[in-house]
């Protein structure tokens, strides 16, 4: 579906490492865009620099609920962000939001990580695969 060459990963893996001792709740609205970042390194495809996202996301791709929606699109709003990429589940907190900001932002209701692709990442035609990276190989991290 994504056209991530299987082979990579014969020869690579990909660590993320989220340290305990955050504020509780912190980090895993963090989940949708660790995973858009990690999608356009292996694919090529750029992220939208218009769009800000949050979200929770479990092992089957599910976004899942977050929490201070309204904090966070008042912030992007001041950021200048066109659209705000939230949790389907998401849509009663959308009442929260000042009718000022709410004006100001398109929303992008999610319920899969393939919502969140669909959304963030640059359309695959435009994507350049000479832009995909070599992920080091076992040596090059040993050394």
């Amino acid at each position: 579906m994504l056209g991530i060459d299987p082979g990579l990963f014969e020869k690579s893996d990909i660590h993320l490492h989220v340290p305990a001792g955050a504020i509780p709740k912190d980090g895993p609205s963090a989940g949708v865009a660790m995973f858009i970042a990690l999608t356009s390194l292996l694919t090529g495809r750029t992220v939208r620099n218009d769009v800000a996202m949050t979200g929770e996301i479990s092992l089957r791709g599910l976004v899942l609920p977050i929490g201070g929606v309204k904090n966070k699109v008042l912030a992007a709003v001041r950021a200048g962000i066109t659209t705000v990429m939230l949790p389907e589940r998401n849509k009663k907190d959308y009442e929260d939001v000042p009718e000022s900001a709410r004006g100001e932002v398109q929303f992008v209701w999610m319920s899969t990580v393939d919502d969140a692709i669909a959304a963030a990442l640059a359309p695959a035609s435009q994507a350049d695969k000479s832009e995909v990276p070599d992920l080091p190989d076992d040596e090059r991290r040993a050394s």
